[in-house]
């Protein structure tokens, strides 16, 4: 079973995502004094007491609204309720009791869950602000007077949401889960995807482009075996990220690549590659991860028996610093090839954490150093004593010899393509480290 889920909902502005981030102990969720902020759901693990738990932060509920992003807020914050063990509800003791407020209470009346009100923003010490007993108007039990500013009351708060959990015995933790981080422009189809391998609106998709701001984290389990699917907000050149808020968004779609263990870069096959998809594509290289290259909307192209084949050198050219990634064609919008897409990413991620003996290694440094010598310069030649795999995901290898000027990068690419020959490495990159006879530790 998944560990208990704990969600975080409220209208907006009355500091959801500020008591969040103070829960979880990172500043995760973007927390800006604008509504509509937080869109989608975003998801820690965290602990209390010795309990694990997720804890989920969503967008301020507006009950009556005609805007298209605020209602898909709505949804997905009632699609975190339906999901969650216990709700917590957050309201603001400077405004009181909002017609806004009731109705969201009455909302969670409704969902007949487990739900525990905690009034924000009581940052003084002291006797307790009266006014916290007109919050008992809500028909939801003793209110939890707390500050997500100063964390008073969070051990309360915490205390009453782990009191709620299901039994304990009944939770496992699974460590054997892939990372999948869904990176791209806007508009590549990245929710589209995710949406359609979930088999539910987990993410909001739409026209508008940045609609996903955040970088969003969802569970799935199938025959091939378990993932998160970590939904990034597309990432613009820095010349048209204008707004603050969008600037956290491509930061944290750069954390959602650091952790992560295999990326899915996403083209569109209208595009081709762009400008900017080389410089997305760099970040996964750059930052050592198992890639794949994602070609969606191949639906829509005009087609004859040679438009794979010229696409997919087109992305070989433009992407040569990974060539070691696979392409596949899909289409987010009719499903074509995404189920194969689990196959690749079992694969790059296998080939990313592979071992290599040092007697393997060095009988392929032998036969490749004697199919072509090591440089010269000036009759002083590179000898290259030995090479040993010091980690993996990325695979490290550490090359020791004599004059780290000799060995050429002509050469390191030579040896890097011998390796891959033998051993295949298909999807990942390859760090070569050179140490010089002589070097310190």
């Amino acid at each position: 079973m998944t560990k208990p889920l704990v969600a975080i909902v409220g209208r907006p502005n009355v500091g959801k995502s500020m008591l969040f981030n103070k829960l979880v102990g990172t500043r995760l969720s973007i927390v800006e004094d604008t509504p509509g902020v937080t869109r989608d759901r975003i998801y820690a693990d965290t602990d209390w007491n010795g309990r694990s738990f997720t804890l989920v932060d969503t967008g301020g509920i507006e009950p009556k609204t005609d805007s298209e992003i605020l209602q898909f807020i709505r949804q997905q914050a009632e699609i975190a309720i339906e999901t969650a063990n216990v709700i917590v509800l957050v309201t603001d003791i400077k405004t009181g009791v909002t017609a806004a407020d009731m109705d969201v209470a009455n909302m969670l009346l409704r969902s007949q869950k487990p739900v525990i009100l905690a009034v924000n923003k009581m940052d003084s010490t002291g006797p307790v602000n009266p006014d916290i007993y007109e919050f008992y108007s809500l028909g939801l039990g003793d209110p939890i007077p707390v500050s997500a500013v100063h964390g008073h009351g969070t051990g309360d708060l915490l205390d009453a949401c782990v009191a709620l959990f299901p039994p304990e015995e009944a939770e496992e933790v699974d460590d054997d889960t892939i990372k999948v981080a869904v990176i791209g422009r806007p508009n590549m189809g990245k929710s589209s995807l995710v949406n359609l391998i979930l088999g539910e609106e987990r993410v909001i998709v739409s026209e508008v482009a940045g609609t996903t701001r955040d970088a969003v984290d969802s569970y799935f389990e199938n025959e091939h075996g378990k993932y998160v699917f970590i939904d990034t907000a597309g990432i613009r050149r820095k010349s048209r990220v204008d707004e603050k808020i969008e600037k956290y968004s491509v930061i944290r779609a750069e954390m959602a690549i650091d952790r992560s263990d295999v990326c899915l870069i996403m083209l569109d096959a209208r595009d081709g590659v762009t400008e900017q998809d080389t410089k997305i594509a760099g970040l996964a290289h750059e930052k050592g991860k198992a890639s794949i290259i994602v070609v969606n909307k191949w639906d829509l192209i005009e087609k004859d028996d040679k438009t794979m084949d010229r696409m997919r050198d087109q992305i070989r050219r433009d992407l040569a610093y990974m060539s070691y990634a696979p392409i596949i064609f899909i289409s987010a919008v009719t499903g074509q090839r995404v189920g194969r897409i689990f196959e690749l990413i079992n694969f790059v991620n296998d080939q990313s954490a592979m071992r290599i003996t040092t007697g393997m290694l060095n009988d392929v440094l032998a036969d490749a150093t004697a199919r072509v010598q090591p440089p010269t310069d000036r009759g002083k030649r590179l000898k290259i004593y030995y090479m040993t795999q010091t980690g993996v995901k990325p695979p490290n290898f550490v090359v020791f010899v004599n004059s780290r000027e000799l060995f050429h990068f002509s050469y390191q690419r030579y040896l890097e393509n011998q390796i891959r020959a033998v051993f295949g490495l298909e999807g990942t990159p390859i760090r070569l480290i050179v140490r010089q006879k002589g070097d310190k530790e």
